[in-house]
């Protein structure tokens, strides 16, 4: 653990409100949809917390900045927002863009608790300012791996582009289906347009085709040159990271964009808090909250419980990571050591594989549960 600033520099807030920085993709290249939602979740939560009297009467006050996606720009908002005496940072949907915050945090002594992001190795070094609400990568997409063989897929292609997250997901996927005599084909879209894709799948007798690419493109057009290929009727398209869920995708791809499974972080049935908060969300969305908006919401709710014990001391709430107990949305989130991960991890939330139902596309029918 890194030597934590001075208690001064750590209790220095903007008048008399206690300030967390919240790290949101919020516009191209990020997945924008995913930012709003998580915004969302993060501003209800802090709404609450200011409705019922705050941090020891002083308000909690949000200092937004969008990632855009960039880990660069993300490194150098994490400074900046150390600079201004936020008391610690919330937010981020990227796991690429988590992972170079993650790394400024640890250097500089200052708590993040992630939302979204699942990459495992989100710090080198095993880091006690660092905590996560979302599943592990290799928790969720072992998940993912069980379902596909328990539908009866053994030779699994994955249209890939290059990046880390999308690397390790791989690695997952081969050894989970490897150990139980299944394989993946790896089809790397730097060489490779839709219609390669096509005949790339034939050639290998692929049985599933997951979706390892950025939404809205080429996992659009991936799509759909699937669904015309009559050599490909019975396929199955996948995208665990979760592009299907959001509006955009049904409005681009209407029925071809249903019963593409992905995974999700929600309970079969939410509880009474999750119910209310699922209202309040999509009162506030216009629309059916996704699990991302719940990740926003439950980091605020464990930020403030910290910050009413501990104040904006950073090395304090650092510290305390292992004894939080706090009802989320989604089930009491705890946070613990866990094998293979390097920060704090509530171990786990809820993991569901689900895809958009044909029969009616705006509904999710539950395939998986994990």
């Amino acid at each position: 653990m890194n030597t934590p600033p001075s208690p001064a520099a750590a209790e220095r807030t903007d008048g008399t409100s206690v300030r967390i920085g919240a790290l949101v993709p919020l516009s191209r290249p990020g997945w924008v949809e995913a930012g709003q939602h998580l915004l969302a979740g993060i501003e209800l939560a802090t709404r609450e917390v200011n409705d019922a009297g705050g941090i020891g009467g002083r308000p909690l006050e949000l200092v937004v900045r969008d990632t855009a996606a960039d880990p660069l720009r993300a490194a150098e908002t994490v400074d900046e927002l150390a600079r201004t005496g936020v008391a610690a940072l919330a937010g981020e949907y990227h796991s690429v863009v988590a992972r170079a915050a993650a790394a400024r945090a640890d250097a500089l002594g200052l708590p993040f608790l992630c939302s979204s992001a699942v990459l495992d190795a989100l710090t080198d070094q095993p880091t006690e300012w660092v905590a996560r609400l979302a599943p592990a990568q290799s928790h969720g997409w072992r998940i993912y791996a069980d379902f596909l063989f328990g539908a009866g897929h053994r030779r699994i292609a994955v249209a890939a582009q290059p990046s880390v997250y999308w690397t390790s997901g791989i690695r997952i996927l081969r050894d989970c289906l490897a150990a139980r005599g299944g394989s993946v084909i790896e089809l790397d879209m730097v060489d490779l347009d839709p219609a390669d894709v096509c005949d790339q799948l034939v050639e290998n007798r692929a049985t599933a085709l997951l979706l390892l690419v950025g939404h809205p493109e080429p996992a659009v057009s991936i799509v759909k040159s699937v669904r015309r290929d009559q050599r490909l009727a019975e396929i199955l398209i996948g995208a665990p990271a979760g592009q299907p869920e959001c509006t955009e995708w049904e409005k681009l791809l209407g029925d071809d964009g249903t019963a593409i499974p992905f995974l999700r972080y929600l309970p079969e049935r939410l509880g009474p808090l999750g119910a209310r908060v699922e209202t309040a969300l999509r009162e506030r969305l216009g629309g059916a909250p996704s699990f991302v908006a719940f990740e926003g919401y439950d980091t605020v709710t464990v930020l403030a419980d910290l910050l009413r014990s501990h104040g904006a001391d950073r090395a304090r709430i650092a510290a305390s990571w292992p004894r939080v107990a706090v009802e989320g949305t989604r089930g009491q989130i705890r946070f613990s050591r866990t094998p293979g991960i390097s920060v704090r991890q509530w171990a786990w939330a809820p993991v569901q594989v689900v895809d958009r139902d044909p029969a009616e596309p705006g509904r999710f029918r539950i395939l998986h549960t994990g």
